[in-house]
């Protein structure tokens, strides 16, 4: 395998999935194709970067990058362990590098980006300076007093301001007025609900019904690349989704299909321009 991450992750499935039966027919016959490193599985707990993606896969069996010129190493003594071994390593690294053809979705929680993804720069990254102390938490203030859609102000304050891992109830928002209220025959704008600016604007480039739909199956208001609002929105390196101004919105947890940014309605509540503190 290359050691160049573009490289290894623009890798066809037909041309990963080849190397994963060359691997399991040389450690049947008895080849000696599982590297004495260990591979330890990657976490589904939390994004990885691609650098840390790479180190892992740089321990795979030697036999998944052999090509038709090299030599066949020397026969060991065959067993049903290593081949299982060597099976479920080459599925491990399948997996990480074509995500969108992993079996059954296992892989489907890592933060692995195709190269066409990676080449348009999503999501913005920005430093954990973003949420330093400032005077209320991690903001310079509380969060509006007029929040939105009947949003709990006290507890938009605690996410917001206060944490940096925890989440509202998944389908808070189905106790509020935003399904009410909200327009579904065009894009509706997504403010900070403590300094009123702009974070997300949806649906863009789908139907609200799509929009919706999403969001049911995960529990928050689901956004994509194309409907954040990216000055004034950043992701850190273990997914958190803040606002520059240190309000604590969500985390991205990408699928399938790209980035989807799971973010809190009370931390999207807030008025257009400054609202009322």
């Amino acid at each position: 395998l290359s050691s160049s991450a573009p490289q290894l992750l623009s890798f066809s499935p037909t041309i990963m999935y080849t190397r994963v039966v060359l691997a399991g027919l040389l450690a049947f016959s008895g080849a000696e194709a599982f590297a004495p490193q260990p591979i330890s599985i990657l976490s589904p707990s939390a994004p990885r970067p691609l650098s840390s993606v790479a180190s892992r896969i740089r321990q795979v069996p030697s036999a998944l990058s052999l090509k038709a010129e090299d030599p066949v190493p020397e026969p060991v003594n065959p067993s049903r362990r290593n081949f299982a071994k060597v099976i479920a390593a080459s599925l491990l690294v399948a997996g990480a590098a074509e995500p969108s053809h992993a079996l059954f979705g296992i892989f489907e929680p890592f933060q692995v980006y195709k190269e066409d993804e990676a080449k348009e720069g999503f999501p913005l990254q920005g430093s954990k300076d973003i949420m330093i102390k400032k005077a209320h938490g991690t903001s310079e203030k509380p969060v509006m007093s007029n929040l939105r859609w009947g949003c709990d102000v006290e507890l938009a304050d605690r996410i917001c301001n206060f944490n940096r891992h925890f989440a509202e109830y998944a389908g808070y928002y189905s106790t509020t007025n935003w399904l009410k209220e909200v327009d579904r025959s065009k894009e509706t704008t997504y403010y900070d609900s403590v300094t009123g600016k702009a974070l997300f604007v949806a649906p863009r480039g789908r139907s609200f019904d799509q929009f919706l739909a999403e969001s049911k199956v995960h529990g928050w208001p689901s956004f994509r690349d194309e409907e954040v609002v990216w000055e004034n929105v950043r992701c850190l390196q273990d997914g958190e989704t803040v606002s520059l101004t240190g309000t604590h919105l969500g985390h991205n947890l990408p699928d399938r299909k790209g980035n989807r940014y799971c973010i809190n309605l009370v931390s999207i509540a807030g008025q257009a321009g400054s609202g009322k503190a």
